[in-house]
């Protein structure tokens, strides 16, 4: 191992640390910060950004990457892997000027705490202007990286959550499933309308009891709170690091069911990153692969588990304890297919799996044309709402349930959308491969034992960090490339079945 990779290894932990804390203090601006604190906390964060992207940027970095990288035969695959994704941040840093990084942060803090108010308001002007300027910056941003790394701007921000992504993967991987999902969603509701409608147990559902139920079944599931917790806030998240692993969910005392797939979801994410390798906690090598990676934790076990009848059989009695639950609505076959009913919406958030798919495609449409500079944001209310009509036939009565609804673009976040859907074919894939390998894994989910798929997921994807790139990934855990098949076979056996 020669000095330069030492060395780098040392710049990197110390890079890390300072990137952890961050993600703290963003899980605090989201959950426990005062309103008045967002002006004193754009400038935290804006200084502690400033000083990562310096440690990134010295001149020395660029000599010590080269030398290291001379001397790679000396590394193990670790090592390299390491290596490489040392560069590649390196690269995407030394495109923008430390001035311009503080700025950005600064319009992106700035946007979010504008945009908190916004959205329970349904007001979209009274986050315009800040838009306007996160965008413009954003738009600037991409232009450096595209030039820098050889792609297209959306490219160089979705490299940021999905390393090596390129937009014609996922106009493939969208394509395909549009080619078969409008059938399906048709099919499913013409089934669902030939049969008895669930019943929807009635609330009050008190939130102590919610956050009670929800915390027995992150336990179940395998959330380590000694270096966790779960909390409020307005946009469900998973944040915090490896070692103190924050959840947020919201509630709705008139319906359990959203803030308890939330905490599942967000469930899957944590379990992602507590599995990373924790040798490698603070190096790029040890950082999860990438947001579709880790998208297809979160709804492997909120879609592919958490709706299954298997864990029905575990969840109902739990369900019918927590809230004094009793009759036909308490039943478990009611509950499994209130949980796996087909309901066009207009929220992202509360969409079962056979329409979520339409809700990404028409964020990454519109993401891209406003990157692109095809469309303004002042135009964005009403292109979403002709979207939404388009793909799910559907108009949200305000921009509430419309444009507003998602943190993303609000907070500086282009170029992730795509993943969620990426995460859901990824998550089928898995889960179908984990299945045949492990076929026990279903009856034990029905007993709340989850030890086996955990076990599983972590020798296939979570101890194995960025050691792989996503697609090398995929094809070592399920045998083939990523394509959308065992999505489809997922949806046709619990929809049409």
């Amino acid at each position: 191992m020669s000095d330069a990779y030492r060395t780098l290894e040392s710049r990197f932990r110390r890079l890390y640390a300072l990137r952890e804390a961050l993600g703290v203090l963003h899980w605090d601006m989201s959950t426990m910060m005062p309103p008045g604190g967002g002006a004193a906390r754009a400038e935290q964060l804006a200084a502690l950004q400033v000083v990562c992207h310096g440690l990134l940027t010295e001149p020395v970095m660029g000599d010590l990457l080269d030398e290291a990288e001379g001397a790679a035969a000396a590394l193990d695959p670790w090592q390299r892997a390491n290596l490489s994704e040392m560069r590649r941040q390196w690269v995407h840093a030394t495109a923008l000027e430390p001035a311009f990084v503080e700025a950005l942060s600064k319009a992106c803090t700035a946007c979010e705490h504008v945009w908190r108010k916004a959205r329970p308001a349904g007001d979209f002007a009274m986050v315009l202007p800040p838009l306007k300027e996160v965008l413009a910056l954003v738009r600037e941003a991409a232009a450096a990286k595209a030039e820098r790394l050889g792609i297209r701007p959306y490219e160089a921000l979705l490299d940021e959550y999905e390393p090596g992504g390129r937009q014609a993967d996922i106009d493939r991987l969208f394509a395909e499933v549009a080619a078969f999902l409008p059938d399906l969603r048709e099919a499913a509701l013409e089934r669902q309308l030939a049969r008895r409608s669930p019943i929807r147990p009635e609330g009050p559902f008190p939130v102590e009891r919610q956050r009670a139920l929800g915390l027995k079944l992150m336990a179940a599931v395998g959330f380590d709170f000694d270096h966790g917790r779960l909390d409020v806030t307005l946009h469900p998240f998973c944040g915090g690091v490896p070692d103190d692993v924050r959840i947020a969910t919201r509630y709705d005392e008139s319906d359990f069911s959203s803030a308890i797939m939330g905490v599942l979801h967000e469930t899957g994410h944590a379990l992602y990153e507590r599995g990373l390798p924790p040798d490698w906690r603070l190096q790029p090598v040890g950082q999860a692969r990438g947001m579709s990676v880790h998208e297809s934790q979160s709804l492997l076990v909120e879609m592919q588990v958490c709706r299954s009848r298997e864990f029905t059989r575990f969840f109902a009695p739990l369900a019918r304890e927590a809230f004094a639950g009793a009759g036909p609505a308490w039943e478990d076959d009611n509950l499994h297919r209130l949980s796996t009913r087909v309901r066009p919406g207009t929220i992202r958030v509360d969409a079962d799996e056979v329409t979520y798919p339409a809700h990404v495609i028409l964020r990454y449409r519109l993401e891209t044309a406003m990157v692109a500079g095809d469309l303004a944001p002042a135009d964005l209310p009403g292109a979403w709402n002709d979207g939404m009509k388009e793909l799910l036939g559907l108009v949200p009565a305000s921009d509430r349930e419309g444009c507003l609804q998602d943190i993303h673009w609000y907070d500086g976040a282009w170029g992730y959308f795509p993943t969620y859907t990426m995460g859901a074919v990824t998550a089928a894939q898995l889960f179908e491969a984990a299945r045949a390998e492990m076929p026990e894994i279903p009856a034990a989910i029905a007993k709340g034992d989850f030890a086996p798929l955990m076990d599983w997921l972590g020798r296939k994807v979570h101890g194995l960090g960025s050691s792989l790139s996503t697609p090398d990934l995929v094809r070592q855990a399920t045998g083939r490339p990523l394509d959308a098949k065992a999505f489809k076979r997922h949806l046709e056996a619990r929809y049409l079945s």
